[in-house]
C-alpha cells in the first residue's frame, strides 16, 4: 500500500513564503513524475508544478518565477517552495506521484489528502 502525506500548509501574509512537503511511503519500487496540483471550490484541479524522475520541471504560468518544485529521491519526497504568495494562491494543494509499487506492476497515480494554503492580504 502506498501513501502520500503532505505537510507545510497554513496561513501566510501576502508576499510571504511557504514550503510544502509530500512524502511517499509504503511498497514502492520506483517513482516517476511527482507534482503539485491545486483546486479551488467549484473549479477543476489544475497543475501547479511537475518534476520528472530526471529532474525536469514544468510550471503553470501563474506560478512561474515564484514557485520552485524539487525532490529528494532518497526520501521519496517532493517539495514546493512558494514565494511572493498572492491572494489567488489561496486554495487546497494536492500532491501527486506516479508510483510503481512492484517491478511486475504498472505505475499508478497516487494522491495526497490535500493541504490548505491561505494567503491573507
Amino acid at each position: 500500500q502506498v501513501q502520500l502525506v503532505e505537510s507545510g500548509g497554513g496561513l501566510v501574509q501576502a508576499g510571504g513564503s511557504l514550503r510544502l512537503s509530500c512524502a511517499a511511503s509504503g511498497t514502492i519500487f520506483s517513482i516517476n513524475a511527482m507534482g503539485w496540483y491545486r483546486q479551488a471550490p467549484g473549479k477543476q484541479r489544475e497543475l501547479v508544478a511537475l518534476i520528472t524522475s530526471g529532474g525536469s520541471t514544468k510550471y503553470a504560468d501563474s506560478v512561474k518565477g515564484r514557485f520552485t518544485i524539487s525532490r529528494d529521491n532518497a526520501k521519496n519526497t517532493v517539495y514546493l517552495q512558494m514565494n511572493s504568495l498572492k491572494d489567488e494562491d489561496t486554495v487546497v494543494y494536492y500532491c501527486c506521484a506516479e508510483i510503481r509499487p512492484q517491478p511486475s506492476r504498472a505505475a499508478f497515480a497516487y494522491w495526497g489528502q490535500g493541504t490548505q494554503v491561505t494567503v491573507s492580504s
